[in-house]
């Protein structure tokens, strides 16, 4: 017996990465990452067969992500990245136009500035 298990659908041999249950009660397909072991009633998929699969009219299709595989980017990772480099850039801008000095000034608490990190005074003194 081959240590790889394999995809269900007939004709396909590529390696299996996700396991597919039903659940008949509540009309659901859930696709998961593989199992631990072969189930009688769960079918395991390749990764292009479990990408594909649809569920029958009235059904609902859950996929549950795997912990363990890396998580594709998404647009909010792009947007949380570009407000960080704008909110970097943003403290070099105000010490230009304040002179300098005068960016202390706007918050008390701030003791000094390097770049974009800052000191800020003990709530105690």
């Amino acid at each position: 017996m081959s240590p790889v298990r394999r995809c269900s659908r007939t004709a396909c041999g590529r390696p299996a990465v996700a396991t597919l249950t039903y659940v008949y009660a509540d009309s659901t397909a859930v696709l998961g990452p593989l199992a631990t072991y072969a189930e009688p009633h769960c079918y395991d998929l390749c990764a292009e067969h479990s990408e594909r699969l649809t569920a029958p009219r009235g059904w609902e299709v859950v996929r549950l992500l795997d912990g363990s595989a890396p998580a594709r980017p998404s647009g909010d990772d792009l947007e949380a990245l570009a407000n960080a480099v704008r909110e970097a850039a943003r403290p070099q801008e105000r010490a230009a136009g304040a002179g300098g000095g005068g960016s202390r000034g706007a918050d008390p608490m701030e003791v000094a500035r390097r770049g974009h990190l800052r000191v800020l005074r003990s709530p105690d003194n």
